[in-house]
């Protein structure tokens, strides 16, 4: 994977969605769980799970070849 498209695309995302990005930091170059993401950023298991999912899609498309 190419860092500097990833890079861009968690800026675009931040853009969007500043938890989301927040959550796909905390979850890929963090490595927390989805309950650890939750307390850190004061929300529901659900709503994280939520986010990453989306955020996960979001990526894929955006760094599609």
């Amino acid at each position: 994977m190419d860092v500097i498209a990833l890079d861009e695309a968690l800026d675009a995302l931040e853009r969007l969605s500043v938890r989301q990005a927040q959550v796909v930091q905390l979850r890929y170059f963090g490595g927390l769980t989805v309950p650890e993401i939750a307390a850190t950023l004061r929300t529901t298991a659900r709503t994280v799970d939520r986010d990453w999912a989306t955020a996960r899609a979001w990526l894929r498309l955006r760094l599609r070849p």
